[in-house]
C-alpha cells in the first residue's frame, strides 16, 4: 500500500499502503537499505529458493538462479550476468518527516499513559479506523483495482476519509498500487519485497526509486481516475486539504469538545493517530508478503495473515488479493469480523451507493489452485487487458450488485 502525507521540495513525504505490496526473493538479505541495489537482480522466487553473488560494491552479478518458466512448470537455469548501476540515495525531506512521526508518536504514546483524557485516546482510534475504511474501501479497492463501482456520495465520503489518514492524493496512491500489481517483485515495484523488510515496510518512502518505477508509472492507463470530478478535486487541493483533514480536524476536536490540552493533542491525534495508521498500512507491503501460507499461488510471495488482516480491516488476505486483484472481497473466505471492508462495502451496495461488485465463482478459484501461479497475478484490477479471457468471461456473468 502507499502512504505520503505531503510534499516538499516536490518530494512525498511519506505514504503506506489499502494498505498493500509484492514481493518476492531476495539475492541479499542481508543488505541495508542503502545497499537495496545488491537486491535487484531477483527472479520472481521466494526468498529460499534464491542465490547471488556480490561483486563490487553498487554492483551485483547473479548465477545459476532457478526459475519457473510460465508454461509447462519446467525448471531452467538463469544466468544473469548484467551489472546494475543503480544506486539509491537518501531522500532527506522525507526521512526528516518519517522521523518525526515516529518519535513523535513514541512522546504521544508516553502522554497517553500519563496525561491525556481517555476520551481523547478512545478519538485518535476512532479516527486511526475510521480513515482506514477511505483506504481499503476506497484508495485501494474502487479507485485501484476498480473492483466496484460507487454514486458520487460514496466516493465523496470515502475521498475525505481517504483524506484524513494522510496517505497521499487517491491518484498517486493508486498509480503507486496498479504499478505494484502489474509489476509485483520486479524492479519497477515500488515496494518491491524482494529487499527486504525495512525496505518494503518503510525504506521505499526514504530512498530514490528504481527507474524502471518511474518509467513504468507513465504506461499505467489512469484515465478512469483522471475522468472522476471528486479524485481531480483532491489531487488539486490535497495540500490545504492535509493541513484541514489530517492535522487541523483530528487535533482541535478534544481541544474544543472535552477541554484536552492542545499540546496534548496534537502528539496523540497527529503523531500517535497518523504513525499507527501508516504502519497498519506498511505490514500490509510487508509482513503480508513474508510470514503466512499462500494456499492460492505458493510461487509468488503475498501471504495470508491474519493479524494484518484483523488491523487492517480484511487486508490480510494477501495471497488471494495478489491471484484475484479485482475481487472487491479480497478474500475468499471469513465471516465480516475478519473482514470489515467488505461489511462496509455490503451496506453502502445495500443502501444503493455501491454496485457491480466483482467477485470469483468457485470454479475459478479451483482453476488459479490447480495452475499454482501461471501468471494471472500481474494484473492491476478490473480492466486489464492481460486477465485471461476465460476468466473475464466469468467475472462478466458474476456480479452480486445490480448493475445500476
Amino acid at each position: 500500500m502507499n502512504t505520503a502525507p505531503f510534499r516538499v521540495s516536490g518530494r512525498n513525504l511519506a505514504s503506506s499502503g489499502a494498505m498493500v505490496a509484492a514481493g518476492g526473493t531476495c539475492l541479499h538479505r542481508g543488505a541495508s537499505l542503502m545497499d537495496a541495489d545488491a537486491n535487484m537482480n531477483c527472479t520472481k522466487r521466494r526468498p529460499e529458493e534464491a542465490t547471488s553473488k556480490m561483486d563490487v560494491p553498487g554492483t551485483i552479478t547473479a548465477t545459476s538462479i532457478p526459475s519457473v518458466t510460465a508454461k509447462g512448470n519446467a525448471e531452467t537455469e538463469v544466468h544473469a550476468t548484467d551489472k546494475i548501476n543503480y544506486v539509491p540515495k537518501w531522500r532527506w525531506p522525507d526521512l526528516a518527516v518519517q522521523l518525526f512521526i515516529h518519535i513523535g508518536c513514541i512522546y504521544g504514546f508516553y502522554l497517553i499513559f500519563t496525561s491525556v483524557k481517555m476520551l481523547t485516546t478512545l478519538w485518535a482510534f476512532v479516527v486511526v479506523y475510521a480513515s482506514g475504511f477511505g483506504i481499503t474501501a476506497g484508495a485501494h479497492r474502487l479507485w485501484s483495482h476498480r473492483a466496484y463501482k460507487a454514486k458520487w456520495p460514496l466516493r465523496l465520503l470515502l475521498v475525505t476519509l481517504f483524506t484524513v489518514s494522510g496517505q497521499r492524493h487517491v491518484y498517486q496512491w493508486a498509480l503507486d498500487h496498479r504499478v505494484h500489481h502489474k509489476y509485483s517483485e520486479t524492479n519497477a515495484d515500488p515496494h518491491d519485497a524482494r529487499r527486504g523488510f525495512l525496505f518494503s515496510h518503510v525504506g521505499w518512502l526514504v530512498l530514490t526509486p528504481h527507474p524502471e518505477v518511474e518509467e513504468k508509472r507513465k504506461s499505467v492507463d489512469m484515465s478512469d481516475l483522471e475522468a472522476d470530478p471528486i479524485v481531480m478535486w483532491q489531487k488539486r487541493l490535497y495540500v490545504p486539504l492535509f493541513a484541514i483533514f489530517v492535522i487541523a480536524i483530528p487535533v482541535l476536536v478534544p481541544w474544543y469538545y472535552w477541554d484536552e490540552g492542545l499540546w496534548q493533542s496534537f502528539w496523540v491525534l497527529f503523531n500517535f493517530r497518523f504513525c499507527v495508521t501508516l504502519n497498519i498500512a506498511f505490514f500490509v507491503n510487508s509482513i503480508a508478503h513474508m510470514w503466512g501460507n499462500r494456499p492460492y499461488d505458493k510461487h509468488i510471495s503475498p501471504v495470508e495473515n491474519f493479524a494484518v488482516s484483523m488491523a487492517a480491516l480484511g487486508e490480510g488476505w494477501h495471497n488471494y488479493h495478489h491471484v484475484f486483484p479485482y475481487d472487491y472481497k479480497t478474500a475468499e473466505l471469513g465471516h465480516y469480523s475478519l473482514n470489515l471492508t467488505t461489511a462496509f462495502i455490503d451496506f453502502f451496495t445495500w443502501l444503493g451507493w455501491a454496485y457491480d461488485c466483482k467477485t470469483v465463482s468457485e470454479e475459478m478459484i479451483r482453476r488459479r489452485v490447480h495452475r499454482s501461479g501461471d501468471g494471472s497475478h500481474n494484473l492491476w484490477g478490473w480492466g486489464d487487458r492481460d486477465i485471461p479471457e476465460e476468466d473475464l468471461h466469468d467475472l462478466e456473468t458474476r456480479s452480486p450488485c445490480k448493475d445500476q
